[in-house]
């Protein structure tokens, strides 16, 4: 059958977490296929996997020396070749983590660039003088060359060097990138950061903001996804995309996913996983409010909708802190990752399972500065620790570090919990809650509520194709809403609270199809316990 953004569920790899396979305490591609089985028993159809091209490893692999060669850590090209071919005979297809803003500055490319070559100076974006713009990992967005007398832009790290999109020559090279993949056997891209490699005509400063609203879905975004997609996946039917959006906007991503737009197959938005940030300050803490989650989730859900586009659905990735730990709650831990994921993937768009979610994985709650290993974290104790004192860093990164959703996959109870024969790379050693997959197996767990409610959207189309509505309720920790296509009609019910609440049933149930917690009602009304999900056919 046709992999469809409608039909696939895909599970993201953090590949230096997954699985160590020769004991270096880094997880590499042999590691991966060592799981495949595993991976194949969630049932799941597509693996994303981050970037581990060749990289000094700044910033995780997102700082690409060499698109077209592994990274020793990771393995050879050789274990590549094998993963694709053992995925495939488990049915299982691969995605990539495509790095096109950016390259690293030890790239060739940027090397060349250095020696004052006008091409390669070309490939990159050199201006005499520069903005004011602030670099997402902090600090200016330019870095002084003297040598060259000129400055370079850099809007992640100051060694993840912007590449110039305008330049015709750099599109061409990233296109061959993507079609050197897929004559591999590559069926799926994700795009990091995608909507900002379009940059502005002119280069001023943000006299009220950072600098993003001037490169922020930029002015020639949408003609070089188009042309991205005539030169390479779009050549193919069988290629599924997804462009991760930073700071966009509803409009341009009906754009960017529009079935007739000829860019991407669906998007990551992020504006639903900022509810907890102050002020929409990521390093400022908030309480975490379930209505502003569920009014942003009925935003996405109902504009994209109408508008053609196609949502990517998640709660957890790489970069951020684990769901169940930002939404959920301790005393109610299993209830709350088994929650999350029904409301979340029973929506319309394309289920995103990151690993170990499916294990309730939460935060590391680290005890000591120094065990942090993130860029972005060490800029931010560089910046903030004289002010603020460990103990408050250490309580702002235990809830916001990327490092959270970083640390080792557990699978059984020995060594290491059976991720290395040696000290992982990341300690992953103090976080609660932290059950193995092999604890989890063949009982009721989170791991088999996961693969319960992945087989229950595979057998029912109107969790792929159907439409969504959604459904006032007077409790604001309630989000409700239906599911149909033709004939089939599903009511799917999320209490976000410790408080239990009775439902009216203005509905005849046909059947209770699916809860994490025994469900009780009558004709008349539904109880609905404490962090409980449920699922109900209606007539």
């Amino acid at each position: 059958m046709l992999r469809t953004k409608e039909n696939t569920v895909i599970y993201q790899i953090y590949p230096k977490s997954f699985q160590d396979s020769n004991g270096d305490g880094i997880g590499d591609l042999r590691g991966i296929i060592n799981r495949l089985d595993y991976i194949q028993s969630l049932g799941v159809d597509m693996i994303w996997i981050t970037p581990f091209f060749t990289s000094p490893m700044n910033d995780n692999g997102y700082d690409v020396a060499d698109y077209r060669a592994i990274n020793p850590l990771f393995g050879t090209m050789d274990d590549f070749d094998e993963l694709v071919d053992q995925a495939k005979k488990r049915n299982l297809d691969i995605m990539l983590d495509m790095v096109f803003n950016h390259t690293s500055t030890e790239h060739k490319w940027f090397k060349k660039a250095l020696t004052g070559d006008p091409e390669y100076m070309d490939y990159y974006i050199f201006k005499d003088k520069p903005t004011n713009w602030i670099s997402k990992f902090g600090g200016n967005a330019w870095e002084y060359v003297e040598h060259l007398d000129k400055y370079y832009l850099h809007l992640f790290d100051v060694t993840q060097a912007d590449l110039n999109w305008d330049n015709p020559k750099v599109r061409q090279e990233l296109y061959d990138v993507l079609n050197f993949w897929i004559a591999k056997g590559v069926k799926g891209f994700r795009m990091d950061v995608i909507n900002l490699i379009s940059k502005p005509e002119i280069y001023e400063d943000d006299l009220v903001g950072d600098g993003r609203r001037f490169y922020t879905d930029g002015p020639n975004i949408h003609q070089y996804l188009q042309e991205m997609n005539d030169h390479t996946f779009g050549r193919h039917d069988d290629i599924l995309t997804v462009g991760e959006m930073s700071s966009t906007n509803i409009e341009d991503c009906s754009l960017y996913s529009g079935e007739k737009s000829n860019e991407l197959s669906m998007v990551f938005s992020f504006h639903h996983l900022k509810v907890d940030y102050r002020d929409g300050q990521k390093w400022e803490l908030a309480d975490f409010e379930p209505k502003k989650l569920f009014d942003l989730w009925r935003l996405w859900q109902t504009e994209l909708s109408e508008k053609g586009g196609w949502n990517a659905l998640f709660l957890n990735n790489h970069d951020q802190p684990r769901s169940v730990s930002r939404f959920g709650n301790k005393e109610y831990h299993q209830e709350s990752a088994s929650l999350l994921a029904t409301a979340t993937f029973l929506m319309q768009g394309t289920p995103f399972i990151y690993q170990g979610e499916e294990l309730g994985i939460p935060n590391t709650e680290y005890d000591n500065l120094d065990r942090y290993k993130d860029v972005e974290a060490i800029n931010y104790i560089k910046e903030h620790q004289s002010n603020l004192g460990n103990d408050e860093c250490l309580k702002v990164l235990n809830e916001r570090s990327r490092d959270n959703g970083r640390t080792p996959m557990p699978w059984n109870l020995e060594d290491n919990y059976g991720f290395s024969s040696t000290k992982p790379w990341l300690d992953f050693s103090l976080a609660e809650e932290l059950i193995p997959a092999s604890e989890q197996m063949n009982r009721p767990s989170i791991l088999t509520y996961y693969q319960a409610l992945i087989a229950l959207r595979k057998a029912n189309r109107a969790f792929q194709t159907g439409t969504i509505r959604f459904i006032d309720s007077d409790h604001e920790h309630l989000f409700n809403y239906i599911r149909e296509d033709n004939n089939e009609h599903y009511l799917v019910l999320n209490n976000f609270s410790n408080n239990n609440y009775t439902y009216p049933l203005t509905t005849e149930i046909k059947k209770v199809l699916f809860s994490n917690q025994e469900v009780e009602y009558n004709k008349d009304v539904i109880e609905i316990k404490p962090y409980q999900a449920i699922v109900l056919q209606l007539i």
